[in-house]
C-alpha cells in the first residue's frame, strides 16, 4: 500500500504540472500577440505653428510612436513607412492592440513592422500631443482637419525625415484625413486607405450627434468658459454619446437583453471613458470637424485608394450612397461596404482588422510601384 504522503507529493506534482503547462499557454499567447517589435515614442515640437484661423502657438507639440526602421531606394526616397491615424477623443497606442496590431504589424503579415516602418502620430488636441487641457483650455487655438493633417505632414518630413508614404490609413477621423492626405499630397503616398469615412462635408445626423456633444459642454454652467475646477457634467452626456455612435443596434441587444444590464454597461464604459476624457480636449475634438470637406478636391487624388466602410455603421449609414457616389470622382479609386454580420461592430468594425485586412493586402498589391519589393 501507498503512503499518503506519497500520494499527496503525486498530487503535488500534478497540479505543478497542470500549472506549468498554463503559465507556457499563457507565455505562448503573450508571445503571439506581441510579435512585432516594440514601439518607440517621441515628441516632435514646431515652432510658431500657424492655424487655418490665423492664431499662433509658439510650440505645437506632436507626440508619436514608431516600429521599424525606414528603408530608402537608390535614389535616397523612403519606401517603406506607413502613417496610420486615429479617430475622434483617440491617439496612436490605440492601434497597438491584438484585434489591430496583433493581425497586421506580426512577422510575415501584411504591415510587418521588420519590414515596414509603421508612424502612429496622435493628432493635434489628442493624446499626449499638444491639446487644451494642458494649461490654457478654452484659449488654446481652434484646430481644424486640415491644420492636423499639416501638423502630421511636418512631422513625417521635418521630424522623422520621411519624404514618401508607401500607404496612409486611418479611422473614423483618421480616414477623414486620409481624404484629406490623399488630395493636399497626392504625390506623397503610393495607396490610401481610409476607414469608416466618406469624402463629404459633415451634415445630416453625423452633424447633429456631433452638435449634441459640443452644446452639451458649452451650454453646461459648469464649463464656465472652459475655466472650470471640475469636469462639467455636459461631459457625461458626451460620453454617452460617443457610446451610443460606436457601435450597432444587434451587438448592443446582445450585450444588454435586459434594462439593468443595458443600464450598468452603459455606466461602466462611461466611467471607464471618463477617466480619461476632458470636456475642453473634448469640445475641441467634436468641433475640429468643421472644416473637412474634401469633395471638391477628389479628382486631385492620383494614388489608387480603397474607402472601407461597414454596412452598420451609424455614423456613416450606407443608405446615405455617399461614398458609392463620390468614390467614382476619384481616378484609381474603389469602395468596400462590410455587410452586417456577428462579427462587426458598427462604426467601431474599423479597428477589427481582421475582418477588413484581405482588402488592404488587395490594395498594396495593386499600389506596389518598382522598385518596391514584392514583400511591401
Amino acid at each position: 500500500m501507498k503512503s499518503k504522503s506519497f500520494d499527496g507529493q503525486v498530487v503535488s506534482w500534478i497540479r505543478l504540472y497542470v500549472l506549468a503547462g498554463l503559465l507556457l499557454a499563457v507565455a505562448a499567447v503573450g508571445l503571439r500577440a506581441a510579435d512585432y517589435p516594440a514601439a518607440e515614442a517621441g515628441d516632435f515640437t514646431i515652432r510658431d505653428f500657424h492655424f487655418q484661423t490665423g492664431e499662433v502657438l509658439p510650440e505645437l507639440r506632436i507626440h508619436y510612436r514608431t516600429l521599424g526602421t525606414a528603408r530608402r531606394n537608390a535614389q535616397g526616397v523612403v519606401t517603406n513607412a506607413v502613417i496610420i491615424l486615429h479617430g475622434t477623443t483617440g491617439n496612436g497606442s490605440n492601434f497597438l492592440r491584438p484585434e489591430f496590431a496583433g493581425e497586421l504589424f506580426g512577422r510575415g503579415q501584411l504591415l510587418d513592422a521588420t519590414r515596414y516602418y509603421l508612424v502612429l502620430p496622435d493628432g493635434i488636441g489628442h493624446g499626449q500631443s499638444s491639446k487644451p487641457s494642458d494649461g490654457l483650455r478654452a484659449r488654446f487655438p481652434h484646430y481644424g482637419y486640415r491644420d492636423m493633417v499639416e501638423a502630421q505632414f511636418r512631422l513625417l518630413t521635418e521630424g522623422l525625415k520621411v519624404d514618401h508614404l508607401r500607404l496612409v490609413m486611418g479611422t473614423s477621423m483618421g480616414g477623414m484625413h486620409s481624404w484629406l492626405w490623399a488630395e493636399t499630397h497626392p504625390e506623397f503616398m503610393d495607396a490610401v486607405m481610409p476607414l469608416a469615412s466618406v469624402p463629404a462635408q459633415i451634415s445630416g445626423r453625423n452633424r447633429v450627434w456631433r452638435r449634441m456633444i459640443i452644446d452639451a459642454i458649452r451650454t453646461d454652467p459648469g464649463w464656465m468658459n472652459g475655466d472650470y475646477t471640475n469636469q462639467p457634467h455636459g461631459l457625461r452626456i458626451a460620453a454617452e454619446i460617443l457610446y451610443f455612435m460606436g457601435s450597432n443596434p444587434r451587438q448592443r441587444y446582445k450585450q444588454s437583453p435586459t434594462l439593468a444590464e443595458a443600464d450598468k454597461n452603459l455606466d461602466n464604459d462611461v466611467n471607464k471613458s471618463l477617466a480619461n476624457l476632458d470636456a475642453n480636449d473634448v469640445l475641441y475634438a467634436l468641433e475640429s470637424s468643421r472644416d473637412y470637406d474634401p469633395g471638391p478636391g477628389l479628382e486631385k487624388i492620383q494614388a489608387p485608394l480603397l474607402a472601407v466602410n461597414s454596412a452598420d455603421d451609424l455614423i456613416n449609414p450606407p443608405e446615405l450612397g455617399i461614398l458609392e457616389r463620390e468614390i467614382k470622382r476619384v481616378k484609381l479609386g474603389q469602395a468596400v461596404m462590410i455587410p452586417l454580420s456577428e462579427q462587426t461592430r458598427g462604426h467601431g468594425t474599423h479597428t477589427l482588422a481582421a475582418i477588413w485586412k484581405k482588402h488592404l493586402a488587395k490594395l498594396l498589391k495593386r499600389s506596389r510601384r518598382p522598385g518596391i519589393s514584392a514583400s511591401q
